[in-house]
């Protein structure tokens, strides 16, 4: 952080002494004002429910710009990780700090395909969920329970534990996934395999049988990686701020990152892309695009209730950088299956349309979001709707580490403490029970 020679000053109009705020500049992006000494000299709070204006941390990782529609993650826009660069060499940034070299990018990419298998005993601990019971559901307890398989890497503060954990986390979390989809289907598990790449190895876990192995499509295959590329990290979202205060207070990377499981699994955050698809199918059911108008009608009625699920976004105020790239994807993956014509992507395809020429949309920015154009991918390959999330998770574990390390290597963090504005019942004095 870069102080600036400019200071806020804070003055009371009931007299109270004014004070001088600190100000910082970031490298890019707003000013920041600091306020850590406000309540010891003004015994006063500041208020911001939902942290809108408030600068949780000081990050070197990712940086947005809602208002320009630009992601950037170590300084490298997601345009262009996303055509030149895979997953993997993506974690590597996001985890080191620099794009790796060939040789970084070899040993790296062994490391992770070495840790993919996990210990045997997570079948069994599979077996006590229903098969029916939601893939988040089963994640957040998988992901949680790694803890007491590998205390080897448990100690937060260890800087060899935390690289030992974050690279079994990258590896294991696919075939968690899978393992969690083949279970709810009652299909047999399939092992990773090492010469495969990272996303083609999770294609094969998710759709290999014993008695027919999974030939990779490369255009699948590279869909999947993206996708995994663009939720990589995400800034300060709820979810990594939910790993961020899990692990401020010294908790093993496991339980920190099961935390951000279960955040993500709301529909308001990771849930988005499968209450999009789920939004297309009641539609769907009720007429298709010929009810389309109808439904959108309805969006525009603030008194019907209905809403419009995968069109815009709290932070970008302008075309989601990653919707670009993911609607490209899209369009190359429907074109390979030839599901082009397909009812259900039909009508996403009429309601993208519609938002992107519709004036009340435009008007209001409502953008078709990456939660829109990756559950239609998704979808497309043949994932099942509730998974959705659960590959969200896997995507994002990379960012959740890379930020959580980088909280316990700043010298200023401490356990986070929330304050609040109190407005309950003043002291009083409990009567007895028969006075009650």
């Amino acid at each position: 952080m870069t102080p600036s020679d400019v200071k806020a000053t804070l003055s009371f109009s009931d007299g109270s002494p004014s004070m001088d705020l600190p100000l910082y500049k970031g490298s890019i992006g707003p000013d920041v004002i600091d306020i850590r000494k406000l309540y010891a000299q003004t015994g006063k709070f500041t208020y911001d429910p939902g942290f809108l204006s408030t600068a949780s941390c000081n990050s070197t990782i990712t940086y947005i710009d809602g208002d320009k529609g630009e992601l950037l993650y170590r300084g490298y826009p997601i345009e262009q990780l996303a055509v030149n660069c895979d997953y993997l060499e993506t974690c590597y940034l996001l985890l080191y700090g620099e794009l790796p070299n060939e040789s970084q990018k070899a040993d790296f990419e062994d490391k992770v395909m070495h840790h993919t298998m996990v210990n045997e005993q997570m079948q069994f601990f599979l077996r006590g969920f229903r098969r029916d019971a939601h893939p988040m559901a089963v994640m957040t307890g998988l992901v949680g329970a790694l803890s007491s398989f590998y205390h080897d890497s448990t100690d937060i503060n260890n800087p060899e534990h935390r690289e030992i954990s974050a690279i079994r986390l990258i590896a294991k979390m696919p075939t968690l996934v899978a393992m969690a989809y083949k279970y709810t289907i009652g299909q047999p598990y399939i092992y990773p395999q090492n010469n495969l790449s990272y996303a083609g190895n999770f294609m094969r876990m998710m759709f290999a049988t014993p008695c027919e192995d999974y030939k990779p499509n490369d255009v699948l295959v590279r869909a999947m990686d993206r996708i995994f590329t663009l939720h990589a990290d995400h800034e300060q979202n709820a979810s990594t701020s939910t790993v961020r205060l899990c692990g401020s207070s010294g908790t093993n990377p496991f339980a920190a990152i099961a935390a951000g499981v279960a955040c993500l699994w709301g529909p308001a955050h990771g849930g988005a892309n499968e209450a999009c698809l789920n939004m297309l199918t009641d539609i769907q059911k009720q007429g298709g695009v010929a009810r389309i108008g109808e439904f959108v009608s309805k969006v525009k009625d603030k008194n019907s209730g209905v809403k419009l699920m995968g069109f815009g976004h709290r932070v970008y105020k302008n075309y989601d950088p990653r919707a670009k790239l993911m609607r490209e994807t899209c369009h190359e993956v429907l074109g390979e299956l030839g599901l082009q014509n397909d009812p259900l992507f039909a009508l996403a395809m009429e309601l993208e349309k519609i938002a992107l020429e519709d004036e009340y949309f435009v008007a209001r920015k409502l953008y078709p979001n990456v939660d829109f154009y990756s559950g239609i991918v998704q979808r497309a390959i043949g994932i099942p709707v509730p998974l959705f999330t659960a590959i969200f998770a896997l995507a994002r574990t990379v960012g959740w580490i890379a930020q959580l390390n980088e909280m316990i290597g700043d010298p200023e963090y401490k356990i986070g403490r929330p304050r609040q504005l109190f407005v309950g019942a003043t002291p009083r004095d409990v009567k007895p029970i028969a006075q009650r």
